[in-house]
């Protein structure tokens, strides 16, 4: 154990002298010998090591894997994952980090590690876009077309929202600092300083802002409309708890002509996502433009299947009001549209999520821009 223990803290000498950006947030990392992991792990607070995979790596294979931690917290994979598959997310990390890692020539990716520029390239360079390439279920380690197996576990940040925040804000700390002293040091690539950049000022990637607001109305989902039986006998009128299922989601998509095919198209897929995920009890897509043009209801195993209906003005009055008139009391409704249009009517009960493709305000509701984020 004493030999893995030399040899990573020579890594990281060799990480501050050669890349003293890495090199600086790896020496400022707790690592350790744990063979309770099968590889490494890291929960952004530390990093664990399997003595008998490390003593199988050569000392670039170790330098690299330390780097490989590092990045990890880095670029948020410990805090950004959420309800999504844990193994999936991991891989779709690893594409990433290892992509970065080998561009900058640090160290040598070990044999195992998952490396594929088509997969890097279709999912944007973005973990949160390869992990919507990958299939839900592991396949023989080969991946999607790419090779290998994750080299490690990353683990989520642990702790309360507040704890997790706060480690999120340390780590732009850290960054910052290590960025500044390779600038001094005169080796800092124009790829890691365009990677900082990303991390110190990020842009809202939407897909991250839906899947958070869906995964936040799914659990104890409160009733005022479906009372609770067991206090009705005690004259107490109280909000019913339909347990941990998504229930029923509404999604609202703009057909005005407004939105181009290449939005609706990724709009579709996070549709998809979410119903993958998070199964609601059902799904219902409604397409307007200034009034309801179609309607479609997907249950529990249907998976939802977008075709636009319309193309003239735009109001969303129309959609809240066809939904009430309908029945549909969804826990959320979430509106694909450019927000050119002052015709919101009233604040429904529901939360709504406006996924905009202009940078706009609505009177109500998150609003979120629709654009492409990396990491």
């Amino acid at each position: 154990m004493q030999d893995v223990t030399k040899r990573i803290s020579k890594a990281k000498t060799a990480l501050i002298l050669e890349h003293p950006f890495i090199g600086s947030v790896a020496l400022n990392m707790p690592m350790s010998i744990d063979n309770s992991v099968p590889t490494a792990a890291t929960n952004g607070k530390r990093v664990l090591f399997n003595e008998e995979f490390c003593n199988g790596l050569s000392d670039e294979e170790l330098k690299f894997l330390v780097a490989h931690e590092c990045m990890h917290p880095m670029l948020e994979h410990n805090f950004r994952r959420g309800e999504r598959d844990a193994y999936k997310w991991n891989q779709a990390a690893d594409y990433v980090i290892n992509k970065l890692l080998t561009d900058e020539g640090i160290g040598k990716m070990p044999e195992q590690g998952l490396l594929d520029d088509t997969i890097y390239k279709n999912g944007g360079g973005t973990s949160d876009g390869i992990f919507n390439l990958l299939p839900d279920t592991p396949d023989d380690g080969q991946g999607n077309g790419g090779q290998g197996q994750p080299l490690d576990s990353c683990e989520d940040g642990q702790g309360s929202p507040a704890e997790v925040s706060q480690q999120q804000a340390e780590w732009k700390v850290k960054v910052a600092q290590a960025a500044q002293s390779a600038k001094m040091m005169g080796k800092m690539s124009a790829g890691l300083e365009r990677l900082v950049d990303e991390i110190l000022k990020p842009k809202v990637d939407w897909r991250d802002v839906l899947q958070r607001f869906v995964v936040k109305c799914r659990s104890d989902q409160r009733s005022w409309a479906r009372p609770n039986r067991r206090f009705l006998s005690q004259g107490l009128y109280l909000p019913s708890v339909s347990g941990e299922s998504l229930g029923e989601i509404a999604f609202a998509v703009d057909c005005s002509g407004s939105i181009g095919q290449d939005e609706i198209n990724q709009f579709a897929s996070e549709i998809t996502t979410v119903w993958q995920d998070q199964r609601p009890t059902k799904v219902h897509v409604i397409y307007f433009d200034s009034e309801v043009s179609h309607y479609d209801e997907f249950g529990q195993e249907d998976e939802p299947v977008v075709k636009p209906h319309g193309g003239g003005g735009t109001a969303f009055s129309p959609v809240f009001k066809y939904m009430m008139e309908h029945g549909i009391e969804p826990v959320a409704c979430i509106f694909l549209t450019d927000l050119c249009c002052d015709d919101f009517g009233d604040a429904p009960d529901y939360p709504v999520l406006w996924v905009s493709t202009h940078d706009d305000k609505a009177p109500f509701g998150e609003v979120v821009m629709m654009e492409d984020n990396n990491g």
